[in-house]
């Protein structure tokens, strides 16, 4: 029988995680329960091994933190990651699960976005946020993935065991949506309810900060997998810059033989100069890349 383990990242949760670990239990029978507490101070880890769920520790702070620890320690053929806060709905668990285990998908997304996430979440920030991600995402990796943020998700056991987890807080599920876009893992989606969380219960995540985190881990990414295109792109701004003040300097010239904005010209040509460079660095770095891309296919196909 397929081994199934349900991941639940937990940070003062105490309020939802026994209905948690109990509806998916009677989603998944036979799933293991993984309740990894993340420094609560509110006996979420008590409720937890009360309801049934295996309960360990990760002391340091950060969701992403927590996801690494359950991505080593746990060996499964099927993971199921989910929230604490009772946000999604166990319903469509096994139809997840049974995606990665009949069908090979790598990574099956909780698509909240095309279900009821923009009518049940009451923070309209979240909702610009989730958007903006989606729509740079897609851009520029070229995809059509319709939820970039959701914490609803399935993985394969490839998947799991050749993720390297870099970040350390809510950013992580961007990063997971980047890893497998790069590696041309299977992806598959499907529209999941989105309950806002009860009252008492509080979001754990920082509209302005986390928000900002996630904005940087997308830049980073784009320009670790995809260099040539990240430094074509501020070369071709520089390139644009310089022209644009280059121009007078050159009618100057032309029109009466002299040039008399020498600082402006000097600009001009160092905007040249870092342009070239960049672009440089950008083929390099396009050039490992590959390389990466390459050893990593290498190393998947001897597991």
């Amino acid at each position: 029988m397929a081994r199934i383990a349900i991941l639940i990242p937990c940070y003062n949760e105490s309020q939802t995680i026994a209905k948690v670990v109990r509806d998916f239990r009677e989603a998944l029978p036979e799933a293991d329960i993984y309740v990894y507490d993340n420094n609560s101070t509110d006996g979420t880890d008590k409720i937890a091994a009360e309801a049934g769920a295996i309960v360990r520790y990760e002391y340091r702070q950060g969701k992403g933190n927590v996801i690494r620890s359950m991505f080593r320690d746990i060996d499964a053929d099927c993971y199921l990651m989910i929230d604490g806060d009772d946000t999604y709905p166990a319903q469509h668990a096994r139809e997840m699960c049974d995606l990665v285990l009949n069908k090979g998908v790598d990574m099956v997304i909780g698509d909240r976005l095309s279900s009821t996430y923009f009518k049940e979440n009451k923070r309209p920030f979240h909702n610009v946020g989730n958007r903006t991600v989606r729509f740079l995402i897609n851009k520029i990796f070229k995809s059509r993935v319709k939820d970039i943020m959701t914490g609803y998700r399935a993985f394969s056991k490839p998947f799991v065991k050749n993720f390297p987890v870099l970040s350390k807080g809510f950013e992580i599920e961007t990063e997971m949506t980047i890893h497998a876009l790069d590696k041309n893992f299977l992806l598959e989606e499907i529209p999941v309810e989105y309950r806002d969380r009860p009252a008492g219960s509080v979001s754990k995540l920082n509209t302005v900060s986390d928000g900002i985190k996630v904005l940087m881990t997308i830049f980073r990414l784009f320009s670790e997998y995809k260099p040539l295109r990240f430094f074509s792109i501020i070369s071709t701004a520089l390139v644009l810059l310089g022209t644009g003040f280059i121009i007078p300097v050159l009618v100057d010239y032309f029109r009466f033989g002299t040039v008399e904005r020498f600082p402006t010209l000097f600009v001009c040509v160092a905007c040249y100069i870092i342009a070239a460079l960049l672009w440089s660095c950008g083929i390099i770095l396009h050039a490992v890349a590959k390389k990466h891309r390459m050893l990593f296919e290498l190393l998947m196909n001897r597991k």
